[in-house]
């Protein structure tokens, strides 16, 4: 609690899931906050908890580098927490080049702005992904293994980990990176993913897809963890530790879809629904998991929500939001 009153954090990305709960989180524990938001959903988190009135707004997009620089210079923040990116992998390769600007062009603007205000900015927190580390011929990933993504979203964040190193290597800004693996929690309106589409479609009497054969392997964080990890790195950053380093974040139970399908059915009807069998899942790589020995051992993080504890957190946000009067 210490920590956080004398911050000025910007919080790019802050109507997402992730975003939402750590806009939240930071104000409770007494930081200033500001949050650079696109297009506002009335569903995000970030609204319906009231957080979004507790913090400053700077309206634009990432891509425009005179908003990030405005936003960092106007509220003389010191901590960036840089979570704004497009997420969905089938949205990548419909659209490569927006995913490009926004997770490749809007990285290079928020370390830009760092770098040019040092003065100012103390660290910089990169929100990364399992993506950037591609197919690999073993599991799990390490944060020594190369960064060789091949899909858009994949290379994107493959390009955004390797400019953040960059820009610390060479100019000295305060940047960590943050790799998670598949991150749920309510907030997440990204239907088209596992366990909020699932949760909804259960919700709503409607049979539950799955787009994969169900075989394809993950592993699986809860948001409140994952919040944790980046408060714990913007943290290390300030300390002067671990600048230019990667750390995975991971429960290292890697389940098949089919696994995190039937617990989230347990979790919100209480017995299992089969589902409709796509078997269409294209541009995914197949099993992907990650090792979070490094994170243990030199930051003293562990996962504390379990997927079963998760996933009836989860239903019960979703049930607020989809049963409502």
């Amino acid at each position: 609690m210490s920590f956080w009153p004398s911050r000025r954090v910007l919080v790019t990305g802050a109507t997402g899931v992730v975003g939402s709960w750590l806009t939240r989180r930071l104000v409770d524990d007494g930081a200033y906050v500001v949050v650079l938001v696109r297009d506002m959903d009335p569903q995000s988190e970030l609204l319906r908890s009231g957080t979004l009135e507790r913090v400053a707004v700077v309206n634009g997009e990432l891509e425009n580098a005179a908003t990030v620089d405005r936003a960092v210079i106007e509220h003389d923040i010191d901590t960036i927490v840089h979570l704004g990116a497009q997420t969905i992998v089938g949205a990548a390769f419909r659209s490569p080049a927006a995913t490009f600007a926004s997770n490749i062009t809007g990285t290079v603007n928020v370390l830009e702005s760092a770098r040019v205000h040092s003065s100012l900015v103390r660290a910089v927190v990169i929100a990364s992904s399992d993506k950037a580390y591609g197919t690999a011929d073993r599991l799990p990933y390490t944060e020594e293994m190369p960064l060789q993504g091949r899909g858009p979203y994949d290379v994107s964040k493959s390009c955004a980990d390797l400019l953040a190193t960059y820009y610390s290597e060479t100019y000295g800004v305060p940047a960590l990176i943050a790799r998670c693996g598949n991150i749920y929690g309510g907030g997440d309106l990204n239907w088209s993913r596992i366990v909020p589409g699932t949760i909804r479609s259960l919700l709503t009497g409607e049979q539950p897809i799955l787009r994969s054969d169900g075989t394809f392997r993950r592993d699986y964080i809860h948001v409140d963890d994952v919040v944790t990890a980046y408060m714990l790195l913007a943290e290390q950053g300030h300390d002067g530790n671990h600048h230019g380093q990667a750390f995975n974040f991971s429960d290292e139970s890697p389940l098949t879809v089919r696994d995190i399908y039937d617990r989230v059915c347990q979790a919100t009807v209480g017995h299992e629904v089969e589902p409709r069998v796509l078997d269409q899942a294209q541009h995914e790589i197949r099993d992907q998991w990650l090792s979070s020995s490094k994170a243990r051992e030199r930051l003293g993080w562990s996962v504390q929500v379990s997927v079963t504890d998760g996933l009836n957190r989860t239903v019960a946000w979703y049930r607020a939001l989809l049963e409502r009067p």
